[in-house]
């Protein structure tokens, strides 16, 4: 049976999205949680590109267009999308030094009958997800 828990949450400027994700992860013991609605804007961005060794900083304002992914007490796997002044999109796996600019909306769900962990996968060398 499903059992759905949800938080609704404003983050200000100049606060970072990620640190607040995984605060917010921790203080509410999420064990299953995931990303339903995130809009709003950074006026820094720092991201892991699909080249798991390039971090890239943007120090200019953005539009976040997708915000996407998992969060749990082993941590939290986020994808970002975001949008320059001429509608240009870039993404990748969201890191923390990604700034507020204005707001940023969100609305995470958890899903109380499960448990996400992370564990070290032999075949991708990354800590992947498991569910339980």
């Amino acid at each position: 049976m499903v059992k759905m828990k949800s938080y609704a949450l404003r983050l200000k400027p100049e606060m970072d999205l990620k640190k607040e994700l995984n605060l917010l992860t921790k203080e509410k013991n999420i064990s299953a949680g995931f990303i339903v609605s995130c809009v709003g804007s950074l006026k820094k961005a720092k991201l892991r590109l699909a080249d798991e060794e390039v971090i890239k900083e943007y120090n200019e304002k953005f539009e976040i267009v997708s915000l996407v992914g998992t969060l749990s007490q082993d941590g939290l796997h986020l994808h970002i999308s975001l949008s320059d002044k001429e509608g240009n999109v870039i993404g990748g796996h969201l890191k923390e030094g990604c700034v507020i600019y204005t707001t940023a909306e969100l609305i995470i769900g958890e899903e109380e009958s499960l448990r996400f962990c992370r564990k070290l996968d032999e075949e991708t060398n990354f800590k992947e997800l498991v569910i339980e």
